[in-house]
C-alpha cells in the first residue's frame, strides 16, 4: 500500500510537470479551433436544463476525503434522503475517519454500511463497478478530475467534481460528450455561487436594479504559500508542481462563477468569446522555498515559473468585459472582488458595498458614495435571495465557508431527489474552467487573444437563465 501511494504521488507530480506541453491546448488558439465545429455524438442529448429522474434516496460515494472531500461527505451524510454507500481514498485513516463521521450523522438509521476502497490508486474504479452509486463526489488532485468524472458517468452515476472541472480543452469536450451520451449530470461544485452576497447580487441583477450589465471583476486572491509545507501528503504535495510548471490563471472559478451567472453567460443572453491574459514575474514561491526549506530540498530544485499574479480580460459576445485575477502567492488579504457594473449602479464585494444612481435607500443619496454595513439593511430586506431566506440560518449553523458549502450540497441533493435541473450545468463548468487553460496559451503568446470553444454547440442561445430558486 505504501508503494502504491508513493507511485501515485510520483505519477501525479510528473503529470503536473507536463501540463504546460499538453497538445490539446493548441486546439484552442484563434484560427485553429476545430472544437468549435465538433458535432455531437450519436444518441447524445443537450444537457442544458436537463432533469434526471427523481431519486427517493440518493446513494452517494466519495473519491478523495482529504481536506475538501471530508467536508462534502460529512454534510451530505447529514442531509435527509442520502445514503453514503462507499468511500475511496489512498489513505485508509482518512477513509475510516470520514466513514465514522457519516455514520454518526446518520443517527443510527442511515449510512450503517459504508464500504471502504483504499487499496491503491485504481480502487475507486472497483468501487464504481461494485457499489453502483447514484452520485459520486470527486475531490482529488486536479489532474484526476476529468478521468474520474468520465468513468463515474459511464458507470451510471451523476458526478459532482471539485474545481476546476478539467485541465485541458480536450478533457472538457470529453466530459461534455460523456454527459450528453449517458444523460448523467456532471456539475463542477462552485460553492461561491451560493454565498449570501453572491445570491443577493444575482437577485438584484435579475430585477434590473443596476440596469444593463457592462463589466465584472472576479478574483481569487488567497495567499497559500503555507501549503508548500505539505510535502509528502496533502494539497501542497501535488499543487506546488502546478505553480512551478504552469503560467496563467490557474484557479479562476471562485470569482468567475457568480459573475458569469449575473451576466447569464452560456444561458440565452450572452456567452464567453475571447480572453487575453498576462502574468507578473514569478518571485514569491522561489523566495518562500529558499527561506523555509533546506537548500537541497525538492522545492528549491524547482523554478517556479508561474507568475505570482495573473490578470485576464474576458470579452463576451455582447462586448461586455470581465477582469479575472488570480494570486495565491503575494502577502495580502483575501478577496474575490465580486464586482458587477451596470448602467444604473455597481455591486461590489470585500467588503459588501453598493452604489446606485440616485442613491441607496437607507444609505447615501448619490452614486458618489458607497452604501456599506448597516446602510444595506433595507437592501437585504428587499432583495435577499429567497434561497438564502429559506436556508441561510441552517447553513450558517452547519458551516462551510460561511454556509455556502452547505447550501450547495443541500441543493444538489434537493435537485436529485425532486428531478430538478441543477443550478450549474456541465457547460458552465467547462467555460469557467477553460479560463485557466486558455489563459496559459495567451500568456505564452504575449497576451494574444484566445477564443473560447462553444461547448454547447450553439444551444446556449435557447438555454434558460438560472431561476431565482425559492
Amino acid at each position: 500500500m505504501k508503494s502504491n501511494r508513493r507511485d501515485f504521488l510520483r505519477k501525479t507530480s510528473i503529470a503536473g510537470m507536463g501540463l504546460a506541453m499538453t497538445p490539446a491546448w493548441s486546439n484552442s488558439i484563434i484560427g485553429n479551433n476545430p472544437h468549435n465545429i465538433l458535432a455531437p455524438l450519436s444518441n447524445a442529448n443537450y444537457m442544458g436544463g436537463f432533469s434526471a429522474p427523481k431519486l427517493e434516496t440518493v446513494k452517494c460515494a466519495f473519491i478523495g476525503v482529504g481536506a475538501r472531500g471530508s467536508g462534502h461527505a460529512q454534510q451530505i451524510a447529514a442531509i435527509e434522503g442520502t445514503e453514503v454507500v462507499a468511500i475511496s481514498d489512498l489513505y485508509q485513516d482518512l477513509a475510516e475517519k470520514s466513514a465514522n463521521i457519516c455514520k454518526e450523522n446518520g443517527g443510527g438509521t442511515r449510512h450503517k454500511k459504508i464500504n471502504l476502497y483504499t487499496e491503491g490508486e485504481n480502487d475507486w474504479k472497483k468501487m464504481l463497478k461494485k457499489e453502483k452509486p447514484d452520485a459520486v463526489f470527486v475531490c482529488t488532485p486536479w489532474k484526476l478530475h476529468a478521468p474520474m468524472a468520465i468513468e463515474a458517468m459511464n458507470s451510471g452515476a451523476h458526478v459532482f467534481v471539485e474545481v476546476p472541472l478539467a485541465l485541458t480543452i480536450q478533457e472538457m469536450w470529453d466530459i461534455v460528450d460523456t454527459s450528453e451520451k449517458t444523460q448523467k449530470h456532471c456539475m463542477m461544485m462552485e460553492n461561491v455561487n451560493y454565498g449570501r452576497e453572491e445570491l443577493l447580487y444575482l437577485n438584484m441583477c435579475r430585477k434590473g436594479v443596476i440596469g444593463e450589465l457592462l463589466h465584472g471583476e472576479a478574483s481569487y486572491i488567497h495567499e497559500l504559500r503555507g501549503q508548500m509545507n505539505e510535502v509528502e501528503r496533502g494539497t501542497g504535495s501535488w499543487r506546488t508542481y502546478h505553480y512551478a510548471n504552469r503560467d496563467g490563471n490557474l484557479y479562476p472559478t471562485h470569482g468567475l462563477g457568480p459573475v458569469a451567472q449575473y451576466m447569464n453567460l452560456a444561458r440565452g443572453e450572452d456567452n464567453f468569446k475571447f480572453i487575453n491574459s498576462f502574468s507578473s514575474p514569478g518571485k514569491g514561491r522561489n523566495l518562500y522555498a529558499a527561506k523555509n526549506f533546506p537548500a537541497d530540498h525538492k522545492w528549491n530544485k524547482l523554478d517556479f515559473k508561474g507568475g505570482d499574479i495573473n490578470t485576464s480580460i474576458v470579452k463576451t459576445n455582447m462586448g461586455r468585459t470581465i477582469m479575472v485575477q488570480w494570486d495565491e502567492t503575494s502577502p495580502r488579504p483575501y478577496t474575490r472582488h465580486n464586482m458587477i457594473q451596470g448602467t444604473k449602479g455597481i455591486l461590489a464585494g470585500f467588503p459588501t458595498r453598493i452604489a446606485l444612481e440616485g442613491g441607496v435607500e437607507g444609505g447615501p443619496d448619490s452614486h458618489h458614495e458607497w452604501a456599506e454595513g448597516e446602510q444595506l439593511q433595507k437592501i437585504y430586506e428587499k432583495y435577499e435571495h429567497p434561497l438564502y431566506v429559506r436556508l441561510g440560518e441552517l447553513a450558517t449553523k452547519m458551516g462551510g465557508h460561511g454556509g455556502m458549502d452547505f447550501i450547495m450540497r443541500y441543493r444538489i441533493i434537493e435537485c436529485l431527489r425532486n428531478g430538478l435541473p441543477l443550478d450549474q450545468n456541465v457547460y458552465e463548468g467547462c467555460y469557467w474552467s477553460a479560463v485557466g487553460t486558455l489563459s496559459e496559451v495567451s500568456v505564452a503568446q504575449n497576451g494574444a487573444p484566445q477564443e473560447f470553444p462553444d461547448f454547447t454547440r450553439g444551444n446556449w442561445k435557447t438555454t434558460a437563465p438560472l431561476d431565482i430558486v425559492s
